[in-house]
């Protein structure tokens, strides 16, 4: 099988297994984002460009903190504008990721597209399959937590921190918990009082 061959089955939901020819393609994309870990504080210029040459797209304003963890460098991944990323950041980006405008990622987040049939004698082949996961615009997912293969996010929720995001979730809710599930919908009363009963102000 070709390469062109793998990378199509890779996002066709279809199972496949690590050819040479996508491992090596893969090794050669994860240079970059080596690159990108090891750029200092002060380097904000290089790291801009070099996540514009990692990334599928990504919007003006986005800032990502290293480190970075991106099975392909975030070659799959497409960010709107100004999407902001705390540290340890993990995209298992065998397919495809999309993150709209102005979503928030706390610290040691993941976000899975791959994962393996069940039947042991499949994995011990390496077998694999990808399933693409949205999420909306303005989005914030709190620290730690994990959202799993197929799943969409709807624009404006808030996923709590360490919550594993199994099924879709709408839009304007608060969501946590493991398996994560709804809390209660985003009212009019979040615009007046922020943490714990403070008002806004401001």
């Amino acid at each position: 099988m070709d390469l062109q061959e793998c990378l199509a089955r890779k996002d066709s939901g279809q199972i496949y297994f690590p050819e040479p020819e996508l491992v090596d393609a893969q090794q050669k994309v994860l240079e970059l984002q080596y690159d990108f870990n090891a750029t200092r504080p002060a380097e904000q210029e290089k790291r801009q460009q070099l996540l514009k040459q990692m990334f599928a797209e990504i919007g003006e304003g986005c800032y990502i903190e290293p480190p970075l963890h991106a099975n392909w460098a975030g070659q799959n991944v497409h960010f709107g504008k100004n999407v902001y990323a705390n540290f340890n950041l993990t995209l298992v980006d065998d397919t495809h990721i999309y993150v709209g405008d102005g979503v928030m990622f706390g610290p040691n987040v993941t976000v899975c597209t791959g994962t393996h049939p069940v039947h042991p004698e499949l994995r011990a082949r390496q077998a694999q399959y990808n399933l693409p996961v949205h999420i909306g615009s303005y989005v914030w997912v709190g620290a730690g937590a994990v959202i799993l293969p197929g799943v969409t996010i709807g624009e404006g929720s808030v996923i709590g921190a360490g919550a594993v995001v199994t099924q879709d979730i709408p839009a304007n809710v608060v969501a946590a918990g493991v398996p994560c599930r709804v809390l209660r919908p985003i009212t009019e009363q979040d615009r007046q009082y922020y943490g714990k009963g403070r008002a806004v102000d401001i």
